[in-house]
């Protein structure tokens, strides 16, 4: 009976370790499949358009429009992972790079829409639905205010559009020099491209491209669905106690646990709504809360990163630029308003204000998610299209 009962916990460790190594194959093989997908988003614009790729995004020639689509889109899929890869691979299909900027700012803005969803969590307590409510809407408050400060800069002097080309050209052409043409990724990912081709090629003209597209898509919203899951559910614990830990510790310390929580469970929706309900409850303060959830915006921009791997040849300088651009866009951000004194609290004094008026009535809230998310960001492509 004691052997046993001492065989049981040796088992069951044997039976935990032979999980978590499933659980890490199944992400490495979702990452191939996500780069795979974005690779196939690229080929398929350009079998799709041809030579006259960028005539296909004249509706979005407007960068306003290309915000608004960014951020509808976000809002709708509820992640910027998603949509940011989606992006690179149409980048790499010959989407503009000035056209895809705002589309990853409007990313930006879609994102925080989560956050302030989880907040309604705690619209029956008064006291516990404000903290939450104005911890989620900083999130908001702090993106619409990057967006309005960063897009107008970047359409006068191209500052992101510059930096991210001469970081992408040092860190593209040096690989493919020295390789002579001989793309390591390309290799690897070329049986998954082959395949995915080859589905669609009896599709004629350029529906087998549009078909691809879709296929890409689709494959894109469900591996990083699945990534999130399989991390969550690996990596929680540990971003838990990392939370736990760091938040408290000063804004250098929240940020810095605020990108490696999303580094670790792949979403920064996962990881503001793990830190709202914290707030609601009392346990972090929204200076606390803060930097965490700026922390959150760095560490999304991991995946488009990652993705820019699966583009080759002529469009992989172009493809990492826009993954860099996120990365860039967020850490200006970050620079622009909350190093300077000034700025520093807008954000917090917008999120406390709407707080405030969120519950004193239940009904400024849908007004709130809807109207900033859907009716204006729509109203906006209307009149533009219209003009």
């Amino acid at each position: 009976m004691s052997l046993q009962s001492t065989a049981l916990p040796g088992s069951a460790n044997e039976s935990h370790v032979q999980t978590g190594w499933l659980s890490w194959l199944l992400v490495s093989f979702l990452i191939y499949v996500l780069l795979a997908a974005v690779g196939a988003i690229g080929s398929g614009f350009k079998a799709a358009a041809g030579s006259d790729a960028k005539a296909l995004f004249a509706f979005a020639s407007n960068p306003g429009i290309a915000l608004i689509v960014g951020v509808v889109a976000t809002a709708l899929i509820q992640s910027s992972s998603t949509v940011t890869s989606i992006i690179v691979g149409m980048v790499a299909g010959g989407l503009p790079i000035s056209i895809a900027i705002p589309m990853i700012m409007g990313a930006n803005i879609g994102t925080s829409l989560t956050s302030t969803l989880v907040s309604l969590g705690h619209i029956r307590n008064g006291e516990e639905f404000k903290r939450a409510f104005s911890a989620a809407t900083v999130h908001d408050c702090f993106n619409i205010l990057a967006v309005a400060i960063l897009l107008p800069l970047e359409l006068l002097f191209r500052p992101l559009a510059n930096a991210s080309e001469f970081l992408a050209g040092l860190l593209v052409s040096d690989a493919s020099v020295s390789m002579s043409g001989m793309n390591f990724m390309k290799v690897l990912l070329s049986p998954a491209s082959d395949l995915l081709k080859a589905s669609v090629a009896w599709l004629p003209g350029i529906w087998s491209g549009v078909a691809l597209i879709l296929i890409g898509i689709g494959l894109i919203l469900m591996v990083v669905t699945q990534i999130g899951k399989v991390l969550r559910t690996l990596m929680m614990g540990r971003a838990m106690n990392i939370l736990h830990t760091a938040v408290g510790r000063g804004p250098v310390s929240g940020m810095a646990s605020g990108t490696l929580v999303t580094v670790l469970v792949q979403s920064s929706s996962t990881t503001t709504s793990l830190i709202v309900p914290l707030a609601g409850t009392g346990v972090f303060s929204l200076k606390q809360v803060y930097p965490f959830i700026l922390g959150s915006n760095i560490g999304t921009t991991i995946t488009a990163l990652l993705a820019a791997t699966a583009i080759s040849g002529a469009a992989a300088t172009v493809a990492l630029q826009i993954a860099l651009v996120h990365l860039l866009f967020n850490l200006l951000a970050i620079a622009v308003i909350y190093v300077l004194p000034f700025l520093r609290q807008v954000p917090v004094i917008m999120a406390e204000a709407m707080a405030t008026q969120a519950q004193r009535n239940k009904g400024y809230v849908a007004a709130y998610i809807v109207g900033v998310f859907f009716v204006l960001p729509l109203m906006i492509v209307g009149i533009s299209q219209w003009l």
